[in-house]
């Protein structure tokens, strides 16, 4: 561990005992809105109005709370700085933390300048910690405010999450910064942040830079790794796999494609249509649905027999609530469930997260546990690996 990262973890160190350790919160209220509506994120206001017309609704705020509860056992230990409303105030009060307000969201509603003052703020009133509740965008605009002067925690809410500085739930955000602030994990990592072009993603594209790093608390536990671009030398395998799902398509059942190269290998062995990070259904091997959103997808298999084809995230391991919200806690129990659900994965894929269980983090922590446990993942042309399945 460097210097400075020792220096940093000595300022949190020497804030133990009675003395009032100061945290940071901030909550991006339009965080993942456009996620299962099919719009891919909500950078800018123009999305995130015809998000909400296609009946999108927020839930970072849920989240927060969900992070700020297994916070608790350090209730009496920190006094939480925030901005007003759905930014922080609303759900830390609720809550019972000591809280005080530190600014105001300028103009009529919220906006990126918003997150990077209430995070330059919080620095200049010696918080030792930042945690904050959002996506790709939201860790962007916290680099631009305080690059490494201060250790973040970053809790998952967005649609794309590919930048290494997130937690892999909501509850463990709030059980690393309890670790950390307690002195029990003291190693800090830059961790990266990535950008996202969101336009060419929206489109189909796939385009991501090193933005900078941020310095996170780490501990593998808790921490996600960064998104792995998937190599060449893996095309035989995803082409494999995909010959195997096409031998055993039943004529009768709708099939719904999550996003990534693995899953769409297929439609492009069939030589139809389909949407790369978007998701898309197929029937009788005819594309009924293209880059749906999940009042589409629920339309189309209502009362129809259904599976459900998806492909974790590399490097991350998720497998649901990482860039395929569409696949929503509604469509997953419409289409049947856990027994719905085929895992088509590459081998290196499944090596790559070095025993690491995939995991599954659908914002219904119900049906997470439903979802928990063992499967068998399609890794070839008759190919099966036994992997565990875990709720983030």
């Amino acid at each position: 561990m460097g210097a400075h990262m020792e220096s940093l973890f000595e300022k949190a160190s020497q804030s133990g005992g009675a003395k009032i350790k100061k945290i940071g919160l901030i909550v991006n209220p339009i965080a993942g809105m456009g996620g299962r509506v099919g719009l891919k994120g909500t950078d800018g206001w123009d999305i995130v109005e015809k998000a909400m017309k296609l009946g999108a609704k927020p839930w970072s705020e849920e989240r927060a709370e969900r992070m700020l509860r297994s916070l608790l056992p350090l209730l009496k230990e920190i006094k939480i700085f925030t901005y007003p409303g759905e930014m922080g105030e609303n759900i830390a009060k609720k809550l019972g933390y000591d809280v005080e307000v530190i600014g105001k969201i300028e103009g009529e509603r919220f906006s990126a300048e918003d997150t990077r003052r209430a995070a330059r703020e919080m620095t200049r009133k010696g918080c030792e910690l930042i945690l904050f509740v959002g996506g790709d965008g939201t860790t962007r605009d916290i680099y631009d405010a305080v690059g490494l002067s201060v250790p973040v925690i970053g809790v998952p809410a967005g649609v794309k999450m590919y930048s290494a500085v997130f937690t892999t739930s909501p509850e463990k955000g709030g059980e690393l910064a309890v670790k950390y602030l307690r002195g029990m994990i003291k190693e800090l990592q830059e961790r990266e942040v990535m950008d996202i072009d969101e336009e060419k993603y929206r489109n189909g594209i796939f385009a991501v830079r090193l933005y900078g790093y941020l310095m996170v608390p780490y501990d593998k536990r808790y921490v996600i790794g960064g998104k792995s671009p998937t190599g060449i030398s893996e095309k035989a395998n995803q082409e494999a796999i995909a010959v195997d799902i096409i031998e055993n398509m039943d004529d009768e059942t709708y099939y719904i494609l999550g996003p990534g190269t693995t899953t769409k290998m297929i439609l492009k062995k069939m030589d139809v249509r389909y949407s790369l990070l978007g998701v898309d259904i197929l029937y009788r091997r005819k594309v009924v649905g293209l880059d749906l959103n999940e009042k589409d997808i629920l339309r189309i298999i209502s009362g129809k027999k259904s599976k459900i084809i998806i492909s974790p995230l590399g490097g991350q391991g998720y497998l649901l609530g990482r860039g395929n919200q569409q696949i929503s806690p509604s469509v997953i129990m419409s289409a049947g469930g856990k027994k719905s659900i085929i895992i088509v994965a590459t081998q290196q894929k499944i090596l790559n997260l070095e025993g690491k269980p995939l995991l599954v983090d659908t914002n219904d922590p119900l049906l997470d546990r439903q979802l928990s446990g063992w499967y068998k993942i399609i890794t070839g042309y008759r190919e099966r690996w036994m992997y565990r399945v875990e709720y983030g």
